[in-house]
């Protein structure tokens, strides 16, 4: 009788009956499926596959991806902006000490949200929109167009707006051109950018504070503020290429890449610590140089 009431005990070529099988026998019969339960073992059998793919058709499409990161992260740049400069008002922080963390953060940051984009091959150009609306914004204040007395005393290191239009300008230039030649899948752009915010960056705050032996060559820099550049240069290069590497957008060997890194890290801090600041902009010399050597370093492997 048991045998007779359990027929899925002698059909063992169906999936289903394999999974009943491994049931005590009364289970047939003590439960009757419910719709929500059997909508769940179809998923699990593989005949929810169109309800899988119905769900991936209405997701947003990356346009819609793509504008809402877009807006986000803008959002988030004049936010940060803001943040520091209420501290700086507050005296809570130091505004060369503001300046540099926001000089740091910004690339960082802005670095760490391309993986929030799509796969799409329009997303670099929403990503490239951040730094572009950004340096709108620049040239507006820096021309004197309109006045922000927050964002010249955020960003400058006098007070000026025509400041605005050199270091800070640069910076976001930088980052314009890092997405839209670079982006996410190579390394270069990645280096370059770590350098420049992350290794300039901790160069300024570390030197300042505690940077009181001078380079023999350059008595603007310090001993302490060339090594801060090279140690922090480096290791959010690599950090920041782990990330990258550990998303898929690139592949590392990290023996070879370690030793590369060294060598482009040492080249940017030599050119940073050449006293041609005069001249040219250390957010110009460094993030070129690093590009430069990380070029001729990685070869093929840039992209």
């Amino acid at each position: 009788m048991a045998a007779a009431a359990w027929p899925g005990a002698t059909c063992a070529s169906s999936p289903n009956s394999l999974l009943l099988s491994r049931s005590p026998p009364h289970a047939a019969f003590a439960l009757a499926p419910s719709p929500a339960s059997s909508m769940r073992r179809r998923l699990l059998l593989g005949a929810g596959a169109p309800a899988v793919a119905a769900l991936a058709a209405a997701a947003p499409p990356p346009v819609l991806q793509d504008g809402a990161v877009t807006l986000l992260i803008t959002a988030g740049a004049y936010s940060l902006v803001r943040v520091f400069d209420a501290l700086t008002e507050r005296r809570l922080i130091e505004k060369s000490l503001s300046r540099k963390i926001v000089h740091v953060l910004s690339g960082v940051l802005f670095m760490s949200s391309w993986p929030l984009f799509s796969n799409s091959t329009e997303a670099r150009y929403f990503a490239a929109l951040v730094p572009f609306l950004n340096s709108i914004r620049l040239l507006t204040y820096g021309l004197r167009i309109y006045t922000d007395e927050a964002l010249v005393k955020s960003v400058t290191r006098e007070g000026n707006p025509e400041e605005l239009l050199r270091g800070p300008l640069y910076y976001v230039l930088v980052l314009l051109f890092s997405v839209l030649v670079f982006w996410r899948d190579s390394p270069i752009g990645i280096i370059s950018l770590s350098m420049m915010s992350g290794g300039d960056g901790f160069a300024d705050i570390v030197g300042r504070r505690y940077g009181s032996v001078k380079l023999p060559f350059n008595e603007n820099k310090s001993w302490v503020g060339s090594i801060s550049m090279f140690i922090s240069g480096f290791l959010l290069s690599a950090i920041m290429m782990f990330y990258f590497s550990s998303l898929g957008y690139i592949h590392v060997s990290w023996e070879e890449a370690f030793r590369n890194l060294a060598l482009v890290a040492l080249a940017a801090t030599l050119v940073e610590s050449i006293p041609v600041t005069e001249v040219v902009d250390d957010n110009i010399s460094v993030p070129l140089a690093t590009m430069l050597v990380a070029f001729l370093l990685f070869g093929s492997n840039a992209q």
